[in-house]
C-alpha cells in the first residue's frame, strides 16, 4: 500500500495528540468446503478487505475500522479515531521505513493456484476413507477443508512499515460410530502455515481413517476408572493442557489485571525443574506461525518458563509500554475489525531427555492419554476439567486396555509442579484460540510427560493388578470456580 497515503492517515489519526498510532490494512481470501451425509454441502469462497486505525493515549485506546480503502475513507476513519485523543501534539516519525522479517516461510502450492475440484477431491477421499473403516458402525462422517491467504500492511507512528502474507491450509474429520447401544466419536484436524503442499506430507485418507478407527474402537472400550492416579500424557495428545491451563495465564494483559494465577510470580519457581515452556511464532510452517505479529513486531521465540522458573510473559505494545519494556511479538487480532491483544502463537513444553517408552515402564499403574477432547478452564486460578478422547490403562509399566468416558481434573500450575519425567519427543496439535470474542490460529505441543497424580473421573472403580479394588482419595477438594468454556 502507498506509504504516502499511510503517512497521511497517521497524521490525521494524531491530529489531536496521542502517544502512538498505527494502521492495520488487511486483504484476506478464504475458502471453505464441507461434506456431510455423503455429499458436498457447501463450497464457499470470499474476500475480506479493510483497515483498522488505532490511537493510544496513556492506557486508553481509541479504535475504528473501515472497509473503504480509498484515501477519503481512510482519512475520515482516522479523523474519527483522533477525537478520542486529547493529549496535545507530539513529534512523530512518519518517515516510514520497511522492516525485514527475521524468519521466512515458503508456500509451494498456493491455494489460489489449486482448482476447487482438487480441493473437493481431498474432502471426498477423506470422507470415503473414514466410512470404509466400518460400513456398519460408522453412522456419520463430517469432513471439512479450509484455506486462507491473508495479506497485511502495517504502519505506525514509530516510523515502521511492515508487509506480510500468511497462507494457511487445514483439514478436519469427525466420525460418529454406533453399535446400537452406545455412540462414540473420533475427531482430528491437521493444518499448517503452508499451501496445498500440506497433502504432500499428510495423506488425507490415512488421516481420516485414524479418526474413524478411534470412534469404532471406543465402542468396545471399558469404562474409565475413578480416582487420583499417575497420568502419562503422550506426545500425540498435543499441548491442550499447556495452552489452556497454563498459556492464557502467561498473557500479559491477564497478568496486569491480576486475572492470572501467575501475577507477581516472575522470577519464582512455578513448575517442576524438568519443565520449560516456550512460545515461538518462528517455527517453520506451524499453524500459529507468522513473520510479524499484528502490530508489526518481528516474531521471536519467548521462553516463558525455564527449568521451572517463571521468566517472561507474552506482550503486545500496550502491555509492554505499561511496564516500560519492548513488546515481544504477541499482539494478535482476528481481523482488521478488532484491536490487537496479547495472544499465544505456537506454545509448547520443550522436549526432555527421557525415552517415552521408559516413562511408561516407570509408571506401574495409571492412565495414558493419547488424545485430548474438549473441556473447561478457569484462567484466573488454572483449575481445569478436560475430556479424554483416547486413553489407556497402564498396569505394571505396560499400556493396557482402552477406556472411555474419562475426564482429567486439576490445577494447571499444580500439575506443572508434579511433572517428574519429560520425553525426548514432541507432538503438535492445531486449533483456533478464542479470547475476548476473537479467534486466532494457534498450535500447541508437548512431549510425552509423566504427571505424578491427576484426578481421573470415570464410571468404574480403579482396580489394582491383583484384582482388588483400590480406592484413591484426593488430598484436597476440587475448586469450584466460574469457568471459561473452550
Amino acid at each position: 500500500m502507498d506509504k504516502k497515503l499511510l503517512q497521511e492517515v497517521l497524521d490525521a489519526a494524531l491530529a489531536n495528540g496521542g502517544d502512538f498510532a498505527d494502521v492495520f490494512v488487511e486483504k484476506k481470501k478464504v475458502t471453505g468446503i464441507g461434506m456431510e451425509a455423503g455429499r458436498i454441502e457447501r463450497v464457499q469462497s470470499g474476500y475480506e478487505v479493510g483497515a483498522g486505525i488505532r490511537v493510544v493515549t496513556g492506557e486508553n485506546t481509541s479504535y475504528g475500522y473501515t472497509n473503504d480503502l480509498s484515501k477519503k475513507g481512510l482519512v475520515e476513519a482516522a479523523k474519527l479515531v483522533s477525537h478520542a485523543a486529547q493529549s496535545g501534539k507530539k513529534e512523530y516519525n512518519l518517515d516510514l521505513t520497511k522492516l525485514k522479517p527475521v524468519v521466512d516461510f515458503e508456500f509451494k502450492k498456493r491455494p489460489e493456484d489449486i482448482a476447487t475440484s482438487d480441493k473437493v477431491e481431498v474432502v471426498k477421499k477423506a470422507e470415503k476413507a473414514a466410512r470404509s473403516v466400518d460400513n456398519q458402525k460408522i453412522k456419520q462422517v463430517i469432513a471439512g477443508y479450509g484455506d486462507s491467504v491473508q495479506q497485511i500492511t502495517i504502519a505506525n507512528s514509530n516510523g515502521n512499515y511492515v508487509e506480510d502474507e500468511r497462507v494457511r491450509t487445514r483439514l478436519m474429520v469427525n466420525a460418529v460410530a454406533s453399535d446400537g447401544d452406545n455412540i462414540q466419536t473420533g475427531y482430528d484436524a491437521l493444518g499448517s502455515m503452508c499451501g496445498f503442499e500440506l497433502f504432500d506430507h499428510n495423506d488425507p485418507e490415512e488421516f481420516a481413517s485414524k479418526a474413524a478407527n478411534r470412534a469404532v474402537e471406543m465402542l468396545d472400550a471399558k469404562p474409565a476408572p475413578t480416582g487420583n492416579m499417575p497420568c502419562v500424557m503422550a506426545a500425540e495428545a498435543g499441548g491442550t493442557m499447556v495452552h489452556e491451563a497454563c498459556g492464557h495465564g502467561l498473557e500479559a494483559d491477564l497478568v496486569q489485571r491480576e486475572l492470572s494465577v501467575y501475577a507477581d510470580k516472575k522470577g519464582q519457581k512455578v513448575a517442576s525443574d524438568v519443565v520449560t515452556v516456550i512460545d515461538d511464532a518462528t517455527l517453520p510452517n506451524k499453524y500459529g506461525s507468522y513473520r510479524f505479529d499484528d502490530e508489526g513486531v518481528s516474531s521471536r521465540p519467548v521462553e516463558l518458563i525455564k527449568d521451572g522458573m517463571l521468566t517472561d510473559f507474552l506482550y503486545d505494545r500496550l502491555t509492554a509500554t505499561k511496564e516500560g519494556r519492548e513488546p515481544n511479538g504477541h499482539g494478535r487480532r482476528q481481523s482488521y475489525q478488532e484491536k490487537p491483544i496479547p495472544r499465544m502463537a505456537n506454545t509448547y513444553i520443550a522436549s526432555g531427555e527421557t525415552n517415552p517408552e521408559e516413562i511408561v515402564r516407570e509408571t506401574k499403574e495409571g492412565i495414558m492419554v493419547k488424545k485430548m477432547g474438549g473441556g473447561q478452564v478457569n484462567t484466573t486460578t488454572g483449575d481445569f476439567v478436560f475430556d479424554v478422547a483416547e486413553g489407556y490403562l497402564i498396569k505394571d509399566g505396560e499400556v493396557g486396555e482402552l477406556v472411555r468416558g474419562a475426564t482429567l481434573t486439576g490445577n494447571g500450575p499444580e500439575v506443572l509442579n508434579i511433572v517428574d519425567m519429560v520425553g525426548n519427543d514432541l507432538g503438535f496439535a492445531i486449533g483456533t484460540c478464542g479470547k475476548d470474542g476473537q479467534g486466532v490460529p494457534v498450535a500447541d505441543a508437548q512431549p510425552t510427560m509423566s504427571i505424578r497424580q491427576l484426578l481421573v473421573g470415570g464410571t468404574a472403580e480403579p482396580v489394582s493388578p491383583n484384582g482388588e479394588i483400590k480406592r484413591y482419595t484426593s488430598d484436597k477438594p476440587i475448586k469450584k470456580n466460574k469457568i471459561r468454556r473452550l
